[in-house]
């Protein structure tokens, strides 16, 4: 996609997308065979549920309908919110992205997985998991240190609240 036609986009969409309070975050016309898609992925801090992205992309679908911002053609748009394993591109990402486990690359070349616990206009404040049997430990990261950044997927891992409420049944 023309650096020209995704900035048209997204000048035309974005306020349609922020006027339901979700960020617009990417957008993307692919070829697949001889269709086009296009791809708009939104996001909220509490996150996007299926009746948000139904209102968005009815009114995605109008908008482009009354332009030529797609030019001739067909083409499909699928509206969705970013992947599990979404990449960290923006403070708004890390503050989202609070409480989960994320692989930092660093810019001096190490990769790190720690725990997202905080973020402020600086930086990540992080816990890293403690190996063979050692105590977690605390790190800080400037966004200047993070090179590149990923949510990771942790399967089986208990919330503290779900803790908590275990803990408080037990002692019941």
């Amino acid at each position: 996609m023309s650096t020209t036609q995704s900035e048209r986009l997204r000048e035309l969409l974005e306020p349609l997308v922020t006027s339901q309070d979700l960020d617009l975050e990417e957008i993307a016309v692919d070829s697949v065979g001889r269709k086009r898609v296009l791809r708009v992925v939104v996001d909220s801090d509490t996150g996007a549920d299926l009746d948000q992205i139904a209102d968005v992309s009815r009114a995605l679908s109008a908008k482009l309908d009354e332009t030529d911002a797609m030019g001739e053609g067909e083409y499909t748009l699928e509206v969705g919110t970013p992947g599990a394993e979404r990449p960290l591109t923006e403070q708004r990402h890390y503050v989202r992205a609070t409480g989960r486990l994320a692989r930092f690359q660093l810019a001096d070349g190490d990769e790190l997985v720690a725990r997202i616990l905080t973020v402020d206009d600086e930086g990540v404040d992080t816990e890293v998991p403690g190996v063979k049997g050692r105590k977690a430990t605390a790190r800080r990261l400037s966004f200047a240190e993070i090179a590149k950044a990923r949510v990771q997927v942790e399967f089986g891992r208990k919330d503290k609240k779900d803790e908590k409420d275990m803990t408080e049944e037990e002692e019941a």
